[in-house]
């Protein structure tokens, strides 16, 4: 890791540059002789010291663990990794996410923030703490989902501290959770806004939550449902919008959908516009987010506008929906899995223009319709009269016949630039209703808590609520929250760690191919991907200290 101390120092000294600041531009120092004595004097300097390590919060990266998942095709190599590590075939070149600025910005803050105790508040400067904390946590469950062990490093380091050997993965997992137990009680429940009070700080449902991920993803099934249950009781709920936009009503559903009346109709309307718009800038900071990466208006904007749809929407397709996503959504009426299309008859039917190649996306999940764009899917909201039509072959393109329309921002098509400046949500309520039912489900079966926090999910999706007698058992049961969970979390980057820390990956890495049945991407699965590889980069430079995951 030799040079990655070297970094971590010239990053340390770089982010106390940036975040030096003065009333007035004659008094301040030559920007190259900023230090810690001159840095640390103000209130405002440890406020923009915070500011600059949320900014290292991963924001629309996120659509790229689906990407190295059985939800999504990632086609372009050179924009993740998701598209080497997707394909199997992935070697010790791959530098992958093994970077530690982030937890260095961390702890330079944690190391100097002390130095401001005799000018602010008190409570302030420990919640600020807490705040960073939570980062350093984040961050080190992000390295641990991908490498397992990793250096735990709480503090920076000096040019003597070259070679950190990686600790073992159950001690990354202890210090993260003993990280959330320590600071989540410091941190508020929800936050008044106005500076240094901004809504989207960390906040103790975002503690509580992040630490019921780790504990699932850990297999501890009590302590994710305790971490979980305290979140459900702190006044967060499921988004709904109760009426549909002028735009939105233009879009004719009912050659999709069988419905059986009026109120049925309307009912599967609002299930989408809810379903979708808790994503939308105009519902940022609504009552399910618990965690989201921000962005500000004309300032910077995430790029899922570009990412995501078709060439001929003005996107790249970077990122684009596999048949087996399209699969995952229920039946409408049902609430059943649905039974998929043969892919050689799905292919005869494209070739032949045959009415019956719309068949499979009918009566399908509201989620569907909010997720996927697929042929003759109606979006008024992007372009008056416009329906999805894939073009295979053309510039940007969709290499699966798919594109996503989930965490595309139509509002944006309206101005003059197409920039999306929504907030990314990185954790919502819906997932720990999700985590509660699999935990809970794990530790002792179904019960009626199981059934009513996924009854809650369903119900706002415009699904059936969940068959108790069906679904009686806890196999039956584990079946159906995991699909609820696929359809739920699409592209959120939740996928990516389900499919291992269920062991399904070598089930569901299969090749990809198109609607025509022609191959996007060839994959295979090895089982020395549950991780990714150290780069051997590092390894060297660490004179061997590094040492590396098993198979590579």
């Amino acid at each position: 890791m030799k040079r990655n101390t070297k970094t971590y120092i010239i990053a340390a000294l770089s982010f106390l540059l940036a975040m030096g600041c003065s009333k007035d531009f004659l008094e301040r120092p030559p920007l190259n002789q900023i230090s810690q004595e001159t840095f640390w004097k103000k209130e405002n300097d440890v406020y923009q010291a915070v500011n600059g390590v949320y900014n290292k919060l991963s924001g629309d990266g996120i659509i790229y663990d689906d990407g190295a998942s059985d939800n999504a095709h990632a086609q372009y190599p050179w924009e993740s990794f998701a598209t080497e590590l997707s394909s199997g075939n992935v070697t010790t070149a791959l530098t992958g996410s093994w970077n530690f600025e982030d937890i260095r910005r961390c702890n330079y803050f944690l190391e100097n923030a002390d130095k401001a105790a005799e000018i602010m508040d008190a409570a302030l400067l420990t919640r600020y703490k807490a705040e960073v904390r939570f980062l350093r946590a984040y961050f080190y469950t992000l390295l641990m989902n991908k490498y397992g062990a990793v250096p735990i490093i709480a503090k920076t380091l000096s040019l003597d501290e070259v070679n950190i050997p990686r600790n073992p993965h159950t001690e990354v997992v202890k210090f993260v959770i003993d990280e959330l137990q320590a600071i989540k009680d410091s941190l508020p429940v929800s936050y008044s806004g106005g500076k240094p009070n901004e809504k989207g700080r960390a906040t103790k449902g975002a503690a509580l939550s992040l630490l019921a991920r780790v504990q699932l993803n850990e297999g501890q099934w009590q302590a994710a449902v305790d971490a979980a249950e305290e979140v459900m009781g702190l006044g967060y709920s499921l988004f709904r919008v109760n009426a549909e936009a002028t735009v939105d009503v233009a879009d004719d559903y009912s050659q999709w959908i069988n419905f059986r009346d009026t109120a049925d109709e309307q009912k599967f309307r609002l299930a989408l516009r809810s379903y979708e718009g808790l994503f939308r800038q105009l519902n940022e900071g609504n009552s399910e987010v618990i965690l989201d990466r921000q962005y500000i208006e004309q300032v910077d904007a995430n790029s899922l506008n570009t990412y995501l749809p078709s060439g001929d929407m003005g996107g790249w397709s970077s990122v684009t929906p596999t048949q087996s996503l399209v699969d995952a959504y229920d039946n409408y009426q049902s609430g059943e899995p649905i039974t998929p299309v043969d892919p050689v008859r799905r292919a005869e039917w494209y070739k032949n223009n045959d009415p019956q190649f719309a068949n499979e996306y009918k009566n399908r999940d509201p989620r569907f319709y909010a997720t996927v764009l697929f042929n003759g899917a109606p979006w008024n909201a992007f372009s008056s009269g416009f329906k999805f039509k894939w073009t295979p072959g053309a510039s940007n393109m969709s290499q699966t016949g798919y594109n996503f329309r989930k965490l595309v921002d139509p509002a944006f098509y309206q101005e003059p630039i197409i920039d999306n400046h929504a907030n990314v949500i990185l954790i919502r309520y819906a997932e720990m209703l999700l985590t509660y039912a699999e935990a809970k489900n794990e530790l002792s079966g179904p019960d009626a808590t199981v059934y009513a926090a996924l009854n809650q999910i369903r119900e706002r999706a415009g699904m059936p609520s969940v068959d108790q007698t069906k679904y009686a058992s806890q196999e039956a049961l584990r079946q159906l929250i995991r699909r609820e969970r696929r359809v739920e979390l699409a592209l959120e980057g939740q996928r990516y760690m389900d499919i291992r820390r269920w062991k399904i990956a070598p089930q569901v890495m299969m090749n990809i191919n198109d609607v025509r049945n022609t191959l996007a991407q060839a994959r295979s699965w090895d089982d020395k991907l549950y991780l990714l590889p150290v780069p051997q980069t590092q390894i060297d430079l660490s004179q061997g200290i590094l040492t590396q995951n098993p198979g590579y």
